[in-house]
């Protein structure tokens, strides 16, 4: 059994920062791609930004420049720091990790719940 619980969303202003974390436990040999997906009202969940266990990103051309994805293999734990916020970032965010387990077989895709991130003054 594989849970992931994200933590860090909540309400700023416009121009301000958050940093989104998301773990992952239970039985889990190793995790491969890790990513943030966010999905607004009435809009198509997308993918925000992706890291490789070798540490290789790529973003949606909306936050280059903005967000950063950093993970940290040893906690098995994704990052997501998001500055210079605008009000068309807010939107549900999820977190997504491709987990071998520890039976050795996979990886299977696994979500967390979701966290609110709204940007509005």
């Amino acid at each position: 059994q594989v849970q992931l619980v994200e933590s860090g969303g909540g309400l700023v202003q416009p121009g301000g920062s958050l940093r989104l974390s998301c773990a992952a436990s239970g039985s889990i040999f190793s995790i491969n791609a890790m990513g943030w997906y966010r999905q607004a009202p009435g809009k198509q969940r997308e993918l925000v930004a992706a890291i490789t266990r070798g540490g290789y990103t790529n973003y949606v051309d909306s936050v280059k420049g903005r967000f950063t994805i950093s993970r940290d293999n040893a906690k098995n734990t994704v990052y997501l720091q998001m500055n210079s916020l605008k009000p068309e970032d807010t939107a549900v965010y999820y977190c997504l990790m491709g987990i071998v387990g520890s039976s050795g077989y996979g990886p299977s895709n696994y979500w967390g719940q979701g966290t609110q991130v709204t940007v509005s003054s």
